[in-house]
């Protein structure tokens, strides 16, 4: 069979836009990749997830391969075995491999071309989309109308997990930006603390600018007077550079109800409830009790948005507007009365 002089040439032009000289592996690739963009990053901990998820779930695999030869394939088979189960972390893997791939284009180790790893054209047709196979998890959540009286129970309890606790219930927050939170995140001053985009879920995740009700903010101060010198997160994991432990919330709670009888979630039966049940109990008593429009109470949780028409036209974090829901909600925690919703018209 004769060979297609074009295409011939085609190869021959990708084959001297490669350093041969210098072959370098995909796992070599994607070291350097994060070396060069770790400056870039805002944590150490960002580095951390790249290098343990590539090595977990891509090295097995093609990690070995000249990152010239990694196809298709390669990326489906790495993908497949956790595409239905961990959807959440194979998303962003397929995300990170797709960069590293470009870095390797543009450090002449790979010919250019289309991106094996690339959703949209390619992988789209052989992968059920994300949000298809992603199983709904309900969280263990605590009624709405029990959380002053545990936010009561809480405040007898001693030590940082339970004030990270209490700062995640008033700030309707998931245990992971609680845990890894740093000092400079918070700004007393704006009465508000942004975490960033690498501790949020999702598929683009962004910073999160969260407002402070008076009593999140009081945490802070009280944290401060206690916190020893050097420590750099703002919950405190016991060791100066370390933040606090993803379990120790939940293990703060079973403390509080040894025998699952007082603190659990009637809708799940006999279920402990666990920290990042709050947020249902957050939104529920948002939609019940008060006027805020779904927006707002969404943006305030930090959900994604589904509708991608709806996401490219907001550029805004309505911060101005979450301020009031949570200075609400932070009163109400304390016992004070919902806010009521408006009438009608």
């Amino acid at each position: 069979m004769g060979i297609d002089p074009i295409d011939h040439a085609k190869a021959l032009q990708s084959r001297r836009l490669v350093d041969v000289t210098n072959v370098k592996t995909f796992d070599e690739c994607a070291a350097a990749y994060i070396e060069s963009m770790r400056r870039g990053w805002k944590s150490a901990k960002h580095a951390e997830q790249w290098t343990n998820t590539l090595a977990t779930y891509v090295r097995p695999v093609f990690g070995h391969l000249p990152v010239s030869h990694v196809d298709t394939p390669h990326i489906v088979e790495a993908l497949n075995p956790i595409w239905g189960t961990k959807t959440e972390t194979a998303t962003r893997v397929r995300q990170r491999i797709e960069l590293i791939l470009d870095w390797a284009v543009a450090a002449k180790f790979r010919p250019p071309g289309e991106n094996p790893a690339r959703w949209i054209g390619n992988l789209k047709h052989l992968l059920p989309a994300p949000k298809t196979v992603r199983k709904k998890r309900n969280w263990p959540s605590l009624p709405f109308s029990q959380v002053p009286a545990f936010i009561e129970a809480l405040r007898q309890q001693e030590g940082d997990a339970a004030r990270a606790l209490e700062f995640l219930i008033l700030t309707a927050s998931r245990t992971e930006p609680i845990c890894a939170a740093l000092l400079p995140e918070a700004d007393y001053a704006a009465k508000a603390w942004t975490s960033p985009a690498e501790h949020m879920k999702g598929e683009n995740p962004k910073d999160h600018c969260v407002p402070l009700c008076p009593r999140a903010v009081e945490i802070l101060r009280e944290l401060d007077k206690t916190r020893a010198a050097g420590e750099t997160h703002i919950f405190s994991g016991g060791k100066l550079d370390k933040g606090m432990s993803n379990g120790a919330m939940l293990a703060l709670l079973k403390r509080m109800d040894p025998d699952s009888t007082k603190w659990i979630d009637p809708k799940q039966g006999s279920r402990r409830i666990v920290p990042h049940g709050f947020r249902a109990s957050f939104r529920t008593w948002a939609s019940e009790c008060t006027a805020y429009d779904h927006e707002t109470k969404e943006m305030a949780l930090a959900h994604t948005i589904e509708d991608k028409t709806e996401e490219a036209y907001r550029r805004g974090d309505l911060f101005d507007k979450r301020l009031p829901l949570m200075r609400d909600w932070g009163r109400y925690c304390e016992g004070g009365a919902p806010a009521k919703r408006k009438a009608a018209a």
